[in-house]
C-alpha cells in the first residue's frame, strides 16, 4: 500500500512552510542535543538546524520534496526504525502519530533508539475551543479517533511536560488551525488539501456552504470578532517532552 502522504502530500512544501515561532519552541524542548532523530518527518518542517539530523519517513512523495539539507534520509516508518539502541541524542515527532497504524510500537521505538530527550508536537483532542469545529462537528469525532490523549504519553513514556503552542495569527504553516484569523482560507480545495484532516473527513460541502454563507452575511465577523484582535491563539496544539 502506498503511504498515505504519497497521495495527500502533493502540495506540501508550498502549503505547509514550517513556522519560525513554532520552530523556536522545538528547538528549545531539544535543547542541547546534537544527533536527531526525526519521525514521520514529511517534507523536512521543523528539523533543528545546526544539528545532525537523521530523518524518518514512508512516504516518497514527501522524501521527494525536500529541501537540500545535510540531514539523512531514510524511508521507513514509525514502527520499525532501522536504527540500533541509543543511537540518538533526541528524537522529535511533528504532527504525525495519528497517521501511525500503531502508536505505541512508534513510540516505544523511538525510545529504544533515544538516549535522551523525545519532542512531539502534537494535539489535544480533549480541546474543543477553535471555531472550525463549530462548522466542521466530524473534526472532534475524528480527532478523538486518531489523536493520543494526553495522558497516554505518560502511560507509554513516564514523566512528560506539556506545553501550549499558540499558533501566530499569519502562522506560515498551512495544517488545521493555522488560518484560525483567516477563515476565507479554509473555502480554497487547493488549501484544504494540505491538510489530512479534511481527507479523512471526505464530503465537507455542508460546512463549507454554512462557512461561506457565513463569512458572506457577517455572521462569522459577529460570532468570532473577539479573536481579530489577537496575536496568536491557542487552538489545542501541544508541545509534549518526555524529561
Amino acid at each position: 500500500m502506498p503511504a498515505l502522504y504519497d497521495t495527500i502530500g502533493l502540495n506540501y512544501a508550498d502549503l505547509r512552510k514550517p513556522d519560525v515561532r513554532i520552530s523556536q519552541a522545538i528547538e528549545r524542548a531539544l535543547g542541547a542535543a546534537q544527533s536527531v532523530l526525526n519521525v514521520g518527518a514529511g517534507a523536512g518542517s521543523y528539523e533543528p538546524k545546526g544539528k545532525n539530523v537523521t530523518a524518518v519517513e514512508p512516504s516518497m512523495e514527501m522524501i521527494e520534496q525536500r529541501p537540500e539539507t545535510s540531514a539523512i534520509i531514510v524511508q521507513a516508518s514509525a514502527e520499525n526504525l532501522p536504527f540500533a539502541d541509543n543511537s540518538f541524542d533526541a528524537s522529535m515527532a511533528v504532527l504525525t502519530i495519528h497517521h501511525w497504524d500503531d502508536q505505541s510500537k512508534g513510540i516505544a521505538e523511538m525510545r529504544r533508539v533515544t538516549r535522551g530527550k523525545i519532542v512531539f508536537l502534537t494535539y489535544d483532542p480533549a480541546f474543543r475551543g477553535f471555531w472550525l469545529f463549530d462548522y466542521f462537528p466530524a473534526l472532534v469525532t475524528l480527532d478523538e479517533g486518531q489523536m493520543p490523549q494526553m495522558q497516554k504519553y505518560e502511560e507509554w513514556l513516564g514523566q512528560v511536560d506539556v506545553m501550549p503552542v499558540p499558533i501566530p495569527h499569519d502562522c506560515t504553516d498551512g495544517f488545521l488551525a493555522g488560518y484560525w484569523k483567516r477563515p476565507a482560507a479554509y473555502l480554497d480545495e487547493r488549501v484544504r488539501a494540505a491538510m489530512s484532516s479534511f481527507w479523512a473527513l471526505g464530503d465537507v460541502s455542508d460546512g463549507l456552504q454554512m462557512l461561506e454563507a457565513d463569512l458572506k452575511s457577517g455572521t462569522w465577523d459577529e460570532k468570532y470578532s473577539h479573536l481579530m484582535n489577537l496575536d496568536d491563539l491557542d487552538c489545542g496544539y501541544r508541545l509534549v517532552t518526555i524529561i
